[in-house]
């Protein structure tokens, strides 16, 4: 068996697993954990497909930026786990119904049958291993191209657009309150030194 199957398994096997314990927890903190384990096999997926730049940007933007502030949100709000258990047999019905139109999207998109796979099968397997790709350009080097020439201005224009909303942002948060003292720079080096230390003579 070829390793790319083995570890095609693996992350799937795992990524199922963490995504049915995400719906499954009452610990909210609990649930962003094992949200963020699914997306790192996820990630894994990715990158046995040969599509690591959709890989890193899952990690960079899923994990490292939306699902770690799930995880802040949800550790500053202290949210409690519910006390008394919920009936989910009523949720049954439409978590089938669900469940069947994503499972009948899915096979129809794929075009593929359920049959037992053979030896045969497995042979013709091509599988893009990305780590020994050394000639031509992958995609990351690709969508590089892609962005920083023909469409260069857009992407600047649309960094530029989110540096002005995080500024705008930071500056509608920050509310100047009158009463609270504040350093004076200029008033601190124009006092008179002689003034600074008194001798007081104390009675014994």
């Amino acid at each position: 068996m070829h390793i790319e199957l083995i570890l095609f398994y693996i992350f799937s096997s795992l990524a199922f697993i963490s995504a049915f314990m995400v719906i499954n927890l009452t610990n909210a903190v609990h649930s962003v954990l094992f949200l963020i384990l699914v997306f790192c096999n996820v990630a894994g997926l990715l990158l046995l497909s040969g599509a690591e730049f959709l890989a890193f940007m899952l990690l960079i933007v899923y994990v490292g930026a939306i699902a770690v502030l799930f995880l802040f949100v949800v550790m500053m709000l202290n949210v409690k786990p519910l006390s008394f258990k919920a009936n989910n047999w009523s949720k049954v019905p439409l978590s089938l119904i669900i469940f069947s139109s994503l499972a009948f999207q899915l096979v129809s998109g794929l075009n593929v049958n359920f049959e037992f796979v053979n030896s045969d099968f497995l042979s013709t397997l091509h599988w893009n291993n990305w780590v020994l790709e050394n000639d031509g350009l992958n995609n990351i080097e690709v969508v590089g191209r892609v962005l920083y020439t023909e469409f260069s201005f857009i992407f600047l224009s649309s960094g530029f657009i989110l540096l002005i909303a995080m500024v705008g942002a930071i500056v509608l948060t920050m509310h100047q309150k009158s009463n609270v003292r504040k350093q004076q720079i200029s008033v601190q080096l124009s006092r008179d030194f002689t003034g600074a230390i008194k001798f007081i003579n104390l009675r014994k």
